[in-house]
């Protein structure tokens, strides 16, 4: 497909996954970045994504909004870069789940704990995530049986699931396991997340506009 690739971001949001994606990707893409609680509100906006959050893409007339689907996406749109199992092989099943294992029960019990809202113990049985020890505890279980998700393939997963994990060390609200520190430093070395990181860290409000 050559429909051109508009990638809506902030680059103090979860938008740095998906630039991180996009640089593995290779493709050329358009960044259209936008401010919280004004560009992100406008109608404009509001009508890629009606949640007036960030990221989205545009590939074409097709928009994906939620950075697990963004990766997904993009990873099977242009399967000549690797970034998934080929359709038929089998870990495909631990690609898939561990990229919505860290959309879902991780993203969910990592941000409960950062609000101190986590399921109380009596109620556990009701959160998706159980328990965030069980959670974390699961995690790591996936990160220790290869260098990748998917064994000695990076994919897409790795993007999503070492930016969890990344976010999550560097706030505190994931403990910095040595499986953990060693599957992330694996990543946070990769040309491409190096690229993304920078290229993030540049449009970054400079300091004297974050306090006026």
């Amino acid at each position: 497909m050559s429909d051109t690739i508009t990638f809506y971001t902030n680059p103090m949001s979860r938008g740095r996954i998906v630039r991180w994606m996009l640089e593995e990707l290779g493709e050329p893409y358009e960044t259209v970045l936008l401010d919280y609680g004004t560009t992100m509100k406008a109608p404009e906006y509001l009508a890629i994504n009606p949640m007036g959050k960030v990221p989205a893409i545009k590939h074409g007339d097709t928009v994906v909004t939620e950075g697990a689907a963004i990766c997904t996406y993009l990873a099977d749109m242009f399967p000549d870069r690797g970034l998934a199992p080929p359709p038929g092989d089998r870990r495909r099943g631990a690609y898939y789940r561990w990229m919505f294992f860290a959309a879902g029960p991780v993203e969910a019990c990592v941000t409960g704990k950062s609000l101190g809202l986590l399921a109380p113990e009596d109620k556990s049985t009701m959160a998706g995530y159980g328990t965030f020890d069980a959670t974390i505890n699961a995690l790591e279980q996936a990160v220790s049986r290869g260098e990748y998700i998917c064994g000695d393939q990076f994919t897409a997963a790795d993007v999503y699931v070492g930016s969890q994990l990344g976010w999550g060390m560097m706030f505190g609200t994931i403990d910095k396991r040595p499986a953990f520190t060693e599957y992330a430093g694996r990543l946070q070395s990769r040309p491409a997340a190096i690229r993304a990181r920078e290229m993030d860290d540049a449009l970054m409000p400079k300091k004297e506009e974050q306090t006026g």
